[in-house]
């Protein structure tokens, strides 16, 4: 994953967006846009907010209370000037999974514990390194989380007769052909006319928010026609008018420890989707928001949300676009937009209750083909096996096994790739006119090297994944030379698996009765192996500041074994 900090103070100080753009100046202009886009997003939260709770096996006002509580705080707390935070469908399987098993305490704490960790990822500043998650890895998590999304809506958006859904997706879709003879038609046609309406908004009048759209129609005509389908005021006695409460969980070091997995998984999603969401309104907009103040802001946001009744919260980047759209200038935007939603609890809550479950699964349908980004799926079929092998694992691992196994395998995966290309990138060869390289790499500059000598390059970083292929040189050496010399010139760094590897080779070379020498060794490669006293044991007469004046000792040392001067090869 891209993207950059804020250049500055922002670079190093966790001062939120806020605090800076009120500081620049703050108009009345300024204030009528983010008025006017708090508005807007608002709106569109709403049906989202909801639906994404229903959908995570919890009651919708849990979502309506997670974007007021953690989407106010994420504006107000956060590294970007454009972030809409709330729940999200990234969030939807991991949640319902925990609330099956843990129930929605162990939700609670789950979350507390992603938040906690979400705080050190901030404070400890490495929000830069979350970004670098390959890219595969993403695109094969989020595509199975859409595949998931999609495959928890068909009970509602089929009206399906059935208890509770089955958690795992084959478990899901038996569940749903055992049920396939109790499709509610009614309900079906309510569905298909929230998706019609849906894609004829986003096709006709892409300004307009199509949810809304397609939930108020779907209402309108449940109630004019009288129709019988499940709503949210059936099944969950509709929404209460009232703001949540703030709720302290009970700890156990067992309960803990026995969530800490799914706490990983959330706090890593949330890390990802809220930097990708930043990243994304950078690029519209030529911003550029500070990772370690936007992860603090997401860790706070996450414990408040859940004291406060709500679920996991994250930014959201289709809220967080609309926003940008809408002419949204500062963090206030989505401040306001967490006041409409405020506005709606306390004054409009009863209207929910009318509102069809269908049209909500009609929104989360379009919510997962949104997600699953067909178009980059496919294209990365056309990218190196390797990162195909990534994302199809990722993905299959999300849709089949679990997305907490997926994050880890594919991350961990992904890692020993890049760790195999690093070590391919890095060339060990020849120096001399007449030798070829004995390890695969590319011949560097020729030299005029005395018989007896022999002098390879490291070029590229010296590290633990190219240790192994350096320890074969002396094995690959057809003649065992007098001296050899090792140029480091292009060793960028040296960890401390490559100077055990240095310090492996310089005991074969004096085994071998080989003299090893350095030469251009970089300061910050010569640091490390000082500290771990490489440079003590080869011997600091050993090291040279360039090759002639390595080539010159061992033009000397052989002389003086010999007693004269060694040939030079032409």
């Amino acid at each position: 994953m891209a993207g950059t900090d804020n250049m500055g103070d922002e670079a190093t100080s966790f001062l939120p967006r806020t605090i800076t753009e009120l500081r620049a100046g703050y108009s009345t202009q300024k204030f009528i846009r983010d008025l006017l886009a708090g508005l807007t997003v608002g709106v569109v939260a709403l049906p989202l907010a909801m639906a994404f709770a229903i959908a995570s096996g919890t009651t919708p006002e849990r979502g309506l209370f997670t974007a007021i509580v953690a989407g106010f705080l994420i504006s107000l707390l956060g590294g970007s000037r454009y972030q809409i935070g709330g729940p999200t469908g990234a969030f939807v399987v991991i949640i319902y999974n925990v609330i099956y098993r843990h129930g929605y305490d162990g939700l609670v704490i789950t979350t507390l514990l992603a938040g906690a960790m979400l705080l050190i990822f901030g404070l400890c500043r490495i929000g830069v390194l979350i970004k670098y998650i390959p890219y595969p890895v993403t695109t094969g998590f989020t595509a199975g989380i859409a595949v998931l999304i999609f495959s928890s809506q068909m009970k509602d958006f089929f009206g399906l007769q059935m208890d509770a859904v089955p958690p795992e997706f084959f478990d899901k879709w038996m569940a749903y052909a055992e049920h396939l003879g109790t499709i509610n038609t009614p309900t079906l046609c309510v569905a298909g006319l929230a998706l019609a309406c849906i894609l004829a908004t986003r096709r006709f009048i892409p300004r307009v928010p199509a949810p809304v759209v397609g939930v108020a129609v779907a209402s309108l005509a449940v109630w004019a026609l009288g129709l019988q389908v499940e709503t949210i005021g059936s099944r969950f006695g509709g929404i209460p008018r009232e703001l949540p409460s703030f709720v302290w969980p009970t700890f156990t070091f067992a309960r803990v420890r026995e969530l800490l997995p799914d706490a990983m998984t959330i706090a890593l999603l949330a890390g990802i989707e809220s930097l990708l969401s930043c990243v994304v309104a950078d690029g519209m907009t030529g911003d550029k928001h500070n990772s370690n103040v936007e992860l603090t802001a997401q860790g706070a946001a996450n414990i408040a949300s859940v004291l406060f009744g709500g679920i996991p919260a994250t930014g959201a980047i289709a809220r967080t676009v609309t926003n940008i759209r809408s002419g949204g200038q500062t963090p206030v935007a989505g401040m306001v937009h967490a006041a409409v939603l405020v506005a709606f609890v306390l004054f409009l809550a009863p209207l929910a209750s009318f509102i069809p479950l269908a049209s909500l699964a009609a929104v989360l349908i379009m919510v997962s083909w949104d997600m699953s980004e067909l178009h980059k799926f496919l294209r990365l079929l056309r990218a190196p096996k390797s990162d195909i092998t990534v994302m199809c694992l990722t993905f299959v691992l999300t849709v089949v096994i679990d997305l907490t196994v997926a994050v880890y395998v594919g991350v961990m995966l992904a890692s020993l790739l890049f760790m195999r290309r690093m070590s391919e990138v890095t060339a060990i060869c020849s120096c001399a006119i007449d030798d070829k390289p004995v390890i695969q790499g590319r011949e560097t500059a020729e030299l005029a090297v005395p018989d007896g000598v022999q002098v390879y390059e490291i070029d590229g970083p010296f590290f633990f994944g190219v240790a192994d292929r350096f320890q074969s040189v002396s094995q690959a050496l057809q003649k065992q030379p007098e001296v050899f010399i090792l140029r480091m010139r292009k060793a960028t760094t040296v960890d401390s698996t490559g100077a055990n590897a240095l310090e492996a080779f310089y005991r074969t070379c004096r085994r071998r009765g080989t003299v090893l020498l350095l030469s251009g060794v970089r300061p910050a490669a010569r640091n490390m192996m000082q500290r771990f006293g490489t440079l003590d044991m080869i011997g600091r007469e050993n090291v040279f500041e360039n090759v002639d004046r390595a080539i010159e000792h061992a033009v000397r040392l052989l002389a003086n074994k010999h007693g004269v001067a060694p040939t030079v090869k032409k």
